[in-house]
């Protein structure tokens, strides 16, 4: 068995771009629920579906990339390669989390901020930098996080989970067997999108009934929010990659990306009125067990050239570096935004356009400066 490192095979560089497209809208999602008040209410409404999108790409991607290749590698080289490919930008990632947990300022939301001593703050970051989730006893933030120091990282733990799971025992599927895996993980989709309280986990989560909001703590409730995010995308896009039946589309980057955009934009389907917010879950279904394969079936099937080419190629460089460092700025932004509410809505305005240029400036320097040179490093030394 050699031990030298596959080189990457071409990438899809339209599925490159329109990952881009989801993290600069999960930015502006962000940005945006600083002034929310309340889930019915936000701007970018389903931005947080975003994270159902990526785990699509990450299966389609997986399979495309790998499944042809045991043969020419083991498990553990395998998992070296993931490694080699997720873990710096989210050692970056928590660093930064760590470097400025005690300027985030002051705000409600973080109850447990100015009362947590510095060794707590090395151990909560020692764990997040090893990916092992911080469970509510050590929550420094106030929000019961699993990594307290940079909240999005929430969605690198399941990833990890579903790459070991693939390694172990999807990529020996047949593709019969993958498809009924994926059919049952959809209908775990729809208890979930349906708030159908099976297990009577749900009850604790009254803010984001008929949502998929949720995942990034080791509750019960949202261990099952979690489970059910991973399994549906990110095996029916593994099944995707090896049914291999994509669409080609003229202009494919342009109508995934206007379709990201209206599906993240869309208001809360059934506006705030309780009776019915099962048409959102409903909303929800779709994007998750159609919409979402469809997009990258179109993304993965169609062709692109010239400048739009080099767009998908800078977009899918940033895409993860952005949507892993962005997010302590927007702590520093919500404690900004709570103690500044006199100013004028255009100060406001200003600031998070701000905050999105700076984030997308830090996601490209961080990219440049640190996530390739130490990949190609450790590329070097661990094969």
């Amino acid at each position: 068995m050699t031990t030298t490192y596959l080189a990457s095979k071409p990438r899809y560089e339209i599925l490159d771009g329109l990952r881009g497209v989801a993290a600069m809208l999960v930015v502006a999602f962000h940005l945006f629920e600083t002034y929310s008040p309340g889930v019915p209410y936000q701007i970018i409404n389903h931005g947080y579906l975003a994270v159902d999108f990526f785990f699509v790409l990450s299966g389609f991607v997986i399979g495309y990339a790998y499944d042809d290749r045991w043969d020419k590698m083991t498990t553990w080289q395998f998992c070296k390669r993931r490694l080699i490919r997720l873990h710096p930008m989210l050692v970056l990632g928590t660093l930064f989390g760590v470097l400025m947990f005690y300027f985030t300022g002051d705000h409600p939301a973080f109850a447990g901020l100015n009362e947590t001593p510095v060794w707590l703050l090395l151990v909560v970051g020692l764990l997040c930098l090893v990916m092992f989730p911080v469970p509510t006893s050590l929550d420094i933030r106030g929000w019961g996080e699993m990594n307290p120091l940079n909240g999005p990282q929430w969605s690198l733990f399941w990833e990890y989970l579903a790459n070991i799971a693939y390694a172990l025992f999807f990529r020996k599927f047949s593709k019969a067997l993958l498809a009924a895996f994926v059919a049952c993980s959809a209908v775990l989709t729809v208890i979930l999108c349906l708030n159908i309280d099976v297990f009577g986990w749900l009850a604790a989560r009254d803010y984001a009934q008929y949502t998929v909001i949720g995942g990034w703590s080791l509750t019960p409730d949202q261990i099952q929010i979690g489970l059910t995010r991973l399994l549906y995308p990110f095996f029916c896009g593994l099944l995707l990659s090896r049914v291999g039946k994509l669409i080609t589309v003229k202009g494919g980057f342009w109508w995934c990306s206007l379709i990201i955009v209206v599906l993240f934009a869309m208001p809360r389907v059934g506006g705030d009125n309780p009776e019915n917010y099962w048409m959102n879950g409903l909303y929800e279904i779709v994007c998750i067990l159609v919409a979402f394969p469809f997009i990258v079936a179109v993304g993965a099937g169609s062709s692109t050239k010239g400048k739009t080419t080099a767009i998908n190629r800078f977009l899918g460089d940033i895409s993860f570096p952005l949507y892993i460092t962005h997010y302590p700025l927007i702590y520093m932004q919500m404690s900004w935004a709570t103690t500044h509410k006199d100013l004028p809505a255009a100060t406001h305005f200003f600031v998070a356009v701000s905050i999105f240029i700076l984030a997308v400036a830090i996601a490209y320097a961080s990219l440049k400066l640190y996530d390739e040179p130490v990949r190609e490093w450790l590329k070097r030394k661990l094969f």
